[in-house]
């Protein structure tokens, strides 16, 4: 079987595959020797592939090779399904990568849009002639908010809260409608400009922040939330 990991700023997830069918998939805050041995266990791992926007943690890699597991590393050197035509590609973060090679397996020959809310949030378009141009990077919900807090005097630390209209009547109130209807105006403009280009275009919602925001987005989409490590799997398995 393979094991799919991918370590996000926030969040460790991991996957176990039979092939192409997902068998499990375990979400943990971090990476550790007991959240692997949960996860792997019950199975024989014979490879795995490993996304990290972090460097690399060789507790991991030693871990694995203990179990026996012969390891790859995602870069964009790595045969893909897909062509990168991203001008500074060793800049290009694995998980964007492995996003766009979900996507490449979910919509074969089409116009994909990939949206992936965590801490940041991306915007990757595939083409339907298998060309990945790139993207673009903006602050997430939590960093929003944050950054509200870290460089003013006054405005405090807020969350996400659906108790938010168009226009604040306090200043809670102000900033949760500011941050949290800002980003949901961005992604249905990002999917607004370019459906007049790509009117095809198939939409997918991925990332921490995607149940939250999935019924606030104007347009027909898709919640995937296991696409990169969907994506790690189907990249490994394209490289048997």
């Amino acid at each position: 079987m393979n094991l799919a990991i991918d370590i996000g700023n926030s969040s460790f997830k991991a996957g176990v595959y039979d092939r192409d069918r997902k068998i499990r998939v375990k979400y943990s805050g971090t990476e550790s020797e007991d959240s692997l041995a949960a996860i792997m266990s019950g199975y024989i791992i014979r490879k795995a592939i490993i996304s990290s926007v972090k460097k690399e943690n060789s507790m991991i890699s030693e871990y694995l090779s203990r179990s026996g597991v012969a390891i790859s590393f995602l870069n964009y050197k790595t045969p893909l399904p897909f062509r990168i035509e991203y001008r500074s590609p060793s800049t290009l973060g694995t998980d964007r990568i492995a996003a766009v090679a979900g996507a490449c397996n979910l919509f074969p020959g089409l116009n994909v849009l990939i949206i992936d809310a965590g801490t940041a949030i991306t915007y990757d378009l595939l083409k339907a002639d298998g060309n990945y141009t790139g993207g673009n990077i903006s602050p997430g919900l939590d960093m929003r908010f944050r950054a509200l807090h870290d460089y003013t005097g006054r405005l405090p630390l807020l969350s996400r809260d659906d108790s938010f209209g168009n226009l604040g009547v306090n200043t809670e109130n102000a900033i949760r409608s500011g941050v949290q209807s800002g980003l949901i105006f961005e992604i249905n403009d990002y999917i607004r400009n370019l459906k007049k280009r790509y009117r095809d275009l198939k939409v997918i919602l991925t990332g921490g922040d995607c149940s939250y925001l999935d019924a606030k987005i104007d347009y027909e989409h898709i919640t995937e939330q296991d696409l990169v490590i969907n994506g790690l799997n189907y990249i490994l398995n394209y490289n048997a």
